[in-house]
């Protein structure tokens, strides 16, 4: 298990005052001038030997994303826009980062659009998160009550500004070029890339989009060194990482633990277990709704990490655990997340837009036992049509609970066709 002294979110749970004060006492805003002054190459060098890797899904190296943005300016402004659109079903925990420990993340805003070349920075929050979006306002007001922000910010002869932006609650803004385009006041639909944002961003300008977890952990991390971040958690996946525990566990919560920490250990030792007994589990999303489920043969052993879940033919995603033990019926579960995705598409790329209603209308049949056999591997090879053929992820999303699914519990819907026929109700999960 993590150690104390290593956890980077002191006031997860909110029994601390989030206020500028009290987060002063925990830790942030500690010489954060010093961290500036070491240059922009310097901090990016820092954040590349730390291995630190997007939290916001992608997995993406922080580091190397940062040196994307150009080094001179070309008389366009750099901009740091951070996507606090945390729409994942399962996924909390950019919202307890943004309303208990604002401003561990406001210092990594300004830390990280310095070491962009970025005066200003925008975060864009979700809809929903009303009461985040004004603890946010609040926090930064008083960064620049105390001269944290604005000109000469924290007395590192850096000027800077922070806005938030509060969204309208569409999903498909939580892509980083719809989030762009939801920015600049037109409708969230995904741009192609390239240009990528590095180069053409917000109004046209030199951008990186990053996730609140990646942004809020880099102070932490230029503080006490790449060495002590790279050394928690396995190599390739180092670090810390929030993950979000839900579903039919005996104490549902968001918990900071290392990276490739074992699943059951996380679950038994964090979320009190499965209810009924780790026995009566059936299957696991381990990363948010869009990446494949896996069952508990799998769950047994495997390590939470970007490469280890990936090798099981799954993802970390944004480390939300949903957990389902033997009363849940797996093909109405995957149904009703297939409806999410057909309600939140865009509708721009033609595979998305008619692929996600009709997986979604196949699964519905496929609930009541309606369908017939030879379709589960129509619906299989439509996922592979949809996977890999839109401009953004949510075909992606889309697709991959339906072949986890199919991959592992293709005799469940086998069952309730069989059922039908028989004359018998299709049975739920065994």
């Amino acid at each position: 298990m993590l150690a104390d002294k290593d956890r980077i979110f002191t006031n997860l749970y909110g029994i601390h005052d989030w206020r500028l004060a009290a987060a002063r006492k925990r830790g942030a805003w500690d010489n954060t001038k010093a961290l500036i002054e070491r240059g922009r190459d310097a901090i990016v060098d820092e954040l590349k030997k730390s291995g630190l890797r997007g939290r916001g899904g992608a997995g993406f190296p922080t580091g190397l994303k940062w040196s994307f943005m150009p080094k001179q300016s070309d008389g366009r402004p750099h901009y740091l826009v951070v996507n606090a659109d945390e729409s994942e079903p399962g996924t909390c925990k950019d919202r307890d980062i943004m309303r208990h420990d604002p401003h561990i993340f406001l210092e990594g805003c300004l830390v990280a659009s310095f070491a962009m070349g970025a005066n200003a920075c925008y975060i864009y929050v979700r809809g929903e998160y009303r009461r985040e979006y004004q603890v946010l306002e609040a926090a930064i007001q008083e960064c620049y009550d105390a001269g944290l922000f604005g000109k000469n910010a924290a007395g590192s002869g850096w000027d800077f500004d922070c806005y938030v932006h509060h969204g309208a609650g569409a999903y498909i803004c939580g892509e980083e070029t719809a989030l762009l385009e939801s920015l600049e006041g037109k409708k969230g639909m995904p741009r192609m890339k390239p240009p990528f944002p590095a180069n053409v961003g917000l109004y046209g300008c030199p951008t990186t989009v990053n996730n609140v977890e990646s942004i809020a952990v880099a102070p932490e991390i230029l503080r006490r060194g790449a060495t002590w971040f790279s050394t928690l958690g396995r190599p390739n996946n180092t670090g810390t990482k929030v993950f979000c525990i839900s579903g039919h566990v005996n104490k549902p919560c968001n918990v900071e633990e290392e990276m490739g920490i074992p699943l059951k250990d996380l679950i038994e030792k964090h979320a009190g277990g499965v209810r009924g007994g780790w026995d009566n589990l059936l299957a696991i999303i381990p990363g948010g709704s869009s990446v494949p489920m896996i069952p508990k043969s799998i769950c047994d052993t495997v390590l939470m990490d970007f490469d280890s879940l990936r090798d099981v033919k799954s993802g970390l995603g944004t480390a939300a655990v949903i957990v389902m033990d033997r009363s849940t019926d797996l093909v109405k579960a995957i149904a009703r997340l297939a409806r999410f995705y057909k309600h939140e598409s865009c509708g721009q790329c033609t595979p998305c837009r008619e692929g996600t209603g009709w997986m979604w209308r196949v699964l519905e049949r496929m609930v009541k036992g309606e369908a017939e056999t030879a379709e589960i591997d129509l619906l299989l090879e439509v996922t592979y049509e949809v996977e890999g053929h839109t401009i953004c992820a949510l075909g992606d999303a889309a697709a991959w609970p339906i072949q986890g699914l199919i991959r592992h519990f293709r005799s469940d819907i086998e069952r309730r066709i069989n059922a039908r026929k028989a004359g018998k109700p299709a049975l739920a999960a065994e």
